[in-house]
C-alpha cells in the first residue's frame, strides 16, 4: 500500500509531472513519443476528468495519470485512452494502482464507460496493474507504429490494446 495522497493534477505540478513522464521516455517502454509536451499541448490534449498526480508526504509527485478521447465522434464520448506513470523511485509502492483507481472512480462518475489503453509486451509491471485492475486484452497490434528513440530505436514495435468497461 503507498503512503501517497491522489489529488487532481495542478499546473504547478507540471515540472514535476513531465519529469516523471521523461523517465519514463527514457525507460523506452512507456510511448511512442520522445518528448513530453509543454504544459498548453498535454493541457488541451488531455481531459479534466481524472487528471490526478499522487504526491508523496513532502508533496513530491510520485505519478500521474490523464485520458483523452479516443474520437471527436459523439458516439464514442464515454471512451477514453489513459497513461499512468509512475517515478522511477516509487515504483512497486502501489502508486500506479492508487491512481488508477481514482481515475476510474472520477472516470466512471463523468459518464465514461470504457477506459483503455496501448501497452508495449515487454511492459510486463504496466500489464501486471492493469490486469490486477480489472482490464482485459482485447487485441495485439503488430508492427504498429516505428520507434524513433531510445534503446528500440529504429524498429517497429507491437502494441497489446486493453480496455475496461464502467458500469
Amino acid at each position: 500500500m503507498t503512503d501517497a495522497t491522489v489529488r487532481a493534477m495542478a499546473p504547478h505540478d507540471w515540472p514535476q509531472v513531465e519529469s516523471v513522464y521523461r523517465e519514463g521516455i527514457a525507460q523506452g517502454n512507456a510511448t511512442f513519443e520522445s518528448a513530453p509536451p509543454s504544459w498548453d499541448e498535454f493541457d488541451r490534449a488531455k481531459l479534466h476528468v481524472g487528471r490526478l498526480v499522487a504526491a508523496g508526504p513532502a508533496g513530491a509527485v510520485l505519478g500521474w495519470i490523464a485520458a483523452s478521447p479516443v474520437s471527436t465522434r459523439e458516439v464514442y464520448r464515454g471512451v477514453v485512452e489513459h497513461s499512468v506513470y509512475v517515478a522511477d523511485s516509487a515504483q512497486g509502492r502501489g502508486v500506479g494502482r492508487a491512481l488508477l483507481d481514482a481515475f476510474m472512480a472520477d472516470a466512471a462518475a463523468a459518464g465514461i464507460w470504457t477506459v483503455q489503453a496501448s501497452i508495449f509486451p515487454e511492459n510486463l509491471a504496466s500489464l501486471a496493474l492493469h490486469e490486477r485492475a480489472g482490464f482485459r486484452r482485447v487485441g495485439h497490434r503488430e508492427r504498429i507504429a516505428y520507434m524513433t528513440y531510445g534503446p528500440s530505436r529504429d524498429t517497429w514495435r507491437d502494441t497489446i490494446l486493453i480496455e475496461r468497461r464502467l458500469g
